[in-house]
């Protein structure tokens, strides 16, 4: 017998622009194109980016060349690969772990597959096709949009938000049509491993659901297999996180086999601020007669007991919608997931592991994976597994009326087994979620909501029957959610506050709400809201134009995508919050920095405001806030908080301070100013909160000290009385421990900005070792730092006349670096003398 091998062929592809015309080209045709027709292609990969390396289009992102590359979308691309093999095993299979979207495979001449689902792979026996010697296969990829307008003219056009209307006929990644944050770029490709499966046996499945008792720390997992080919017996073995085996046993090989693993002193799996996130090792072998080792397979499971609870709300409608790990109640702060680029294999598992290292950074604890992706690469559950990060994953609808035929939910069936299977061990999995605001369009289609037959919208066959077969089927231990938004029961809209999730968009989408009126839209849990902002400066002007370098241009405004039917509208939502807010200078940089101050201000109250509800136990109000969204795929005005340079925005430091473990917010009001404390810890805190009022000159107006316990995995709030003054104001609040040291601080400020100045203010910045001490001698707005490598602990903060702040730096200082604050112009500061101060360049 043989041990089973998986032999990557990724090395040694071409590709070829493959003839037009009728349907039928045949594999001889194919690789009979000529050789100067051919140029190198990596796997796994896409057309445009073999094209791109080639130097044959130019790159998609630079200005407007997103258009220039379109015609690549509407053509053919062939792929092709010359292999050598060796001697033939018992089991010889071809595995395509992705194919994008339409394509036909022939191997050495025959034709071996016909593919039209991007999310399905395939497995293929080619034990009698393939040849000692050399081997060749022929990947067509046909072009998607004109094969998802071939099925569209089928079945009928069907109403969407973003992109072409065949999309929803395609098993495709859904933003490649083109979104409110990204561009079209129709792209097609082998987009995932291409391997050759040989030897005698192999391990088909390895699943394990797990039991847990928190408060007695002991597990029972319950191991299940699934194997093919010729072995005797099948070893389970569990490796606890330090790699020493906790757990073994052995059965008999059989097409199905199981067994029972227990585990006492079982270290378990928290999410990021709550515990450690240790993962266990589970290891199933298969053996001959001599212990020959067959196959192996492994998972890195976390041992945690997780759950959704909807339970009452004291003293309110509805039902709360939270998540429970290990008993303990967890408020879910975190952010949307895209796909990091358009051209998916430049989505290396390192920029996987820096994007979620950056939302652990800024203490989210929860990723949603939105539903006109992908199913992300391992890398990137992984890296959530290892960082404590919760997914919630949506299945792959977005934002239309899909078609529920026969042939439609077959290949969603299969594409839901494939991803709940690969995907179901992690410990990071919380939720699984049928669609992403495909409620909300079919609502404002007439097809669903109060009074609407439930067959109306047909879809339902796949949100509420198909999908969750499969996950009860294949994942019974984690929940399942018809949609997002979604509100559970009959004659409802999925907006309802008091139950489900809820998209809140009346700041910046539909009513355009000022963004200090975030705590009016505020729901059980608000899985989707945001504000838009350019990307850093760099970046920007890395793709715009030397001509195209200022706010109003055709270009800045192609990099905006946001619209409606009436056509783009991102760059006037911008216009009205600027106008309410700021008084904005002329200059490309001083736009970047008015944009992100707006968008940083409207997060810090957005979270702030949904965070101060989430209250107590019985009483959990608001359980979640996810911004939309964490990160882009190209150089972009979004509502991104990481940009595509990995550069994060103010908004992104204003995230951090309202999730961090333990936050305070201030609100300055009528007679008063509003304190709010959130513990996200284990431990109630014993706090003296510090309240200090200054005047814009810098006059201190007035100043508190109260002491405030708050409980564990809570909220309070209280009001402390203020003198009257009529000018504008400042208030600082500061969480001081025991021993004095400042543990959390938030700052509220007379708003709108642009009814005063800040300008004159004096700002000392000196070096201490690799810290900045920072001070200033009258209130200083939105101090923003930026430099060549820059990456401070803090930024964009808010500075008070009194004592320094002391700012750290995870690495060495550049010589130099930016800084700009509201209503001081951007000043050039030269660290290796010292320090530096408002100076125009």
């Amino acid at each position: 017998m043989k041990s089973q091998r998986l032999i990557d062929l990724h090395e040694g592809w071409l590709l070829a622009e493959a003839p037009g015309g009728a349907d039928g080209l045949d594999a001889a045709a194919l690789a009979a194109l000529p050789d100067d027709a051919w140029l190198p292609a990596t796997v796994p990969g896409t057309a445009h980016g073999a094209l791109l390396t080639a130097g044959r289009i130019p790159d998609p992102f630079y200005g407007r060349n997103e258009l220039d590359v379109r015609w690549v979308a509407e053509r053919r691309w062939v792929w092709r690969l010359g292999f050598e093999v060796g001697e033939l095993a018992e089991r010889e299979e071809l595995v395509f772990e992705g194919l994008d979207t339409y394509c036909t495979v022939w191997l050495n001449g025959e034709l071996l597959l016909k593919s039209d689902n991007m999310f399905v792979p395939q497995r293929l026996d080619v034990r009698s096709r393939l040849k000692p010697g050399r081997n060749e296969l022929l990947l067509c990829f046909e072009p998607a949009l004109v094969e998802a307008r071939k099925v569209e003219a089928m079945h009928g056009k069907r109403a969407l938000w973003n992109g072409d209307s065949a999309r929803l006929h395609a098993r495709k990644a859904q933003y490649h049509f083109g979104w409110d944050w990204g561009p079209e770029l129709i792209t097609c490709g082998p987009w995932r491993p291409v391997r050759r499966d040989s030897g005698s046996a192999r391990i088909a499945d390895l699943h394990c659901r797990t039991e847990v008792a928190a408060d007695r720390r002991t597990a029972t997992l319950q191991v299940a297999a699934e194997l093919q080919g010729a072995a005797t017996r099948c070893a389970f073995e569990l490796l606890d996180p330090q790699g020493r085996c906790v757990a073994a046993r052995a059965v008999p090989a059989a097409q199905r086999v199981g067994a029972t693993l227990s585990v006492t002193d079982a270290q378990l799996w928290w999410p990021l601020g709550l515990g450690a996130q240790p993962l266990y090792t589970l290891i199933a072998r298969l053996q001959d007669d001599d212990g020959q080792v067959l196959a192996e397979d492994s998972r890195r499971i976390g041992l945690r007991h997780l759950r959704l609870v909807q339970a009452p709300v004291e003293g309110e409608a509805g039902s709360s919608f939270h998540f429970e790990v290990n008993g303990q109640d967890i408020f879910a702060g975190g952010a949307n997931w895209i796909p990091d680029d358009n051209l998916l294999e430049r989505i290396t598992p390192a920029r996987y592991r820096e994007r979620v290292a950056q939302a652990a950074a800024a203490n989210m604890n929860m990723l949603r994976v939105w539903g006109g992706g992908i199913y992300e690469h391992e890398a990137f559950y992984e890296a959530c597994d290892e960082m404590g990060i919760l997914v919630w994953q949506d299945f792959l609808f977005a934002c239309g009326l899909y078609p529920a035929n026969e042939a439609f939910q077959a290949s969603v069936r299969a594409e839901a087994e494939a991803a709940v299977k690969r995907l179901r061990h992690h410990a990071c999995m919380a939720l699984w979620c049928g669609n992403n605001e495909d409620y909300m369009i079919a609502e404002s289609q007439g097809l669903a909501g109060p009074g609407i037959p439930a067959e109306r919208f047909e879809a339902r066959a796949i949100y509420e029957k198909l999908l969750p077969e499969v996950c009860a089927a294949l994942d019974p231990d984690t929940a399942y959610w018809p949609g997002s938004p979604f509100t559970p029961g009959s004659d409802v809209k999925s907006s309802d506050v008091t139950v489900g999730d809820r998209h809140s968009w009346e700041v910046w989408h539909q009513q355009m709400l000022p963004y200090q009126n975030y705590g009016e839209v505020q729901a059980r849990f608000v899985s989707e809201f945001g504000m838009q902002s350019m990307p850093s400066l760099a970046l920007f002007e890395s793709v715009l134009p030397q001509a195209e370098r200022y706010p109003e241009s055709r270009t800045v405004q192609w990099h905006n995508k946001a619209g409606s039917a009436s056509g783009p509208d991102g760059h006037r939502r911008l216009a009205v919050y600027l106008a309410d807010n700021l008084r904005v200078g002329p200059t490309l940089a001083d736009h970047v920095y008015a944009t992100q101050f707006v968008q940083a201000e409207a997060m810090r109250v957005a979270y702030q405001d949904f965070r101060r509800r989430w209250q107590k136990p019985g009483a959990r109000a608001v359980s979640g806030a996810l911004v939309w969204q964490l990160n882009d795929c190209w150089p972009v005005t979004s509502w991104a908080l990481i940009d595509s340079s990995a550069t994060v925005k103010p908004a992104w430091h204003a995230v951090r301070r309202a999730l961090a473990p333990l936050a305070v917010a201030v609100r300055l009001e009528a007679g008063q100013a509003r304190l709010v404390v959130m513990n996200g810890g284990l431990e109630g805190r014993a706090l003296t909160l510090q309240l200090c009022i200054y005047a814009m000159d810098g006059r201190e107006l007035a100043s508190a000290r109260v002491a405030q316990h708050v409980p564990a995995v809570s909220c309070v709030e209280a009001a402390q009385p203020l003198p009257s003054f009529a000018e504008p104001a400042v208030a600082e609040l500061c969480a001081l421990g025991d021993d004095g040291r400042e543990l959390a601080r938030d700052c509220a400020w007379t708003e709108p900005f642009r009814f005063y100045g800040l300008a004159g203010a004096r700002v000392d910045i000196a070096v201490d070792g690799r810290d900045l001490v920072v001070s200033s001698d009258r209130p200083v707005k939105g101090l923003w730092l930026a430099g060549n490598g820059l990456a401070l602990a803090d930024n964009f903060i808010d500075l008070v006349p009194g004592a320094a702040r002391r700012i750290s730096s995870q690495i060495a200082l550049p010589m130099s670096l930016r800084a700009a604050a509201l209503d001081h112009p951007a000043w050039q500061i030269a660290l290796f003398d010292g320090g530096g101060s408002p100076q125009a360049e």
